[in-house]
């Protein structure tokens, strides 16, 4: 779908077309998921978080100029949303942040992921779940913010001019974030997975 065809959209959900709006929720709800569950690690609090997020556009689209793509403009709220949830959480001291990977993640998020340019054809499958086990791990073991940024870059393809208006960040923030996401879930690897690592390099 073209850029215009979905500000056409856009438009007409701001309008009062509720069909209009449910084809956006459709088509942006599983990228929105992905980047709430960088943040909160939670399936079901991402699902949560979606909701909310579809919410607060719907009350907001009004303010929607089209000065940036939507879906730029859905990452901004889907990231405070999620920030907000870190928030509440921390508050409860309730959560445990660093909770196992539940079966509706396994199945949404690592797909994904493991569909991003990560540099590696993993041809045979039992080497390919090794793989994965290995990437989640490195990943989980990230920070929110480093978690976010992997997943707007590798997974959702996002410029970095495009990460710098979703996050309301410098340029140089995105850079430097990538940079120490990329490093970070390396050397985790190296330490946990060197195996995985050799093979990255090219067998070095």
């Amino acid at each position: 779908m073209s850029n215009e065809e979905e500000m056409d959209r856009v438009r007409r959900a701001q309008q009062g077309d509720m069909d209009a709006f449910r084809s956006l929720v459709r088509d942006h709800h599983r990228r929105v998921f992905h980047v709430c569950l960088g943040v909160v690690k939670s399936a079901a609090d991402a699902e949560d978080v979606t909701q909310e997020v579809f919410i607060r556009a719907h009350q907001n689209l009004s303010k929607f100029q089209g000065n940036a793509k939507f879906s730029t403009w859905l990452y901004r709220i889907a990231h405070n949303a999620s920030i907000d949830l870190l928030r509440k959480r921390k508050r409860r001291e309730a959560d445990d942040f660093d909770a196992m990977v539940d079966t509706h993640k396994e199945s949404s998020f690592d797909d994904a992921f493991m569909q991003a340019p990560l540099g590696f054809d993993p041809r045979d499958e039992v080497r390919r779940q090794e793989m994965r086990k290995g990437i989640l791990a490195a990943f989980e073991a990230l920070s929110p913010a480093h978690r976010e940024i992997l997943i707007l870059r590798e997974v959702e393809d996002l410029s970095y001019q495009e990460i710098a208006d979703a996050l309301e960040i410098k340029l140089g923030t995105v850079m430097s974030r990538l940079y120490h996401a990329r490093n970070n879930a390396q050397a985790y690897l190296k330490e946990h997975f060197p195996e995985f690592v050799q093979e990255f390099d090219g067998g070095e």
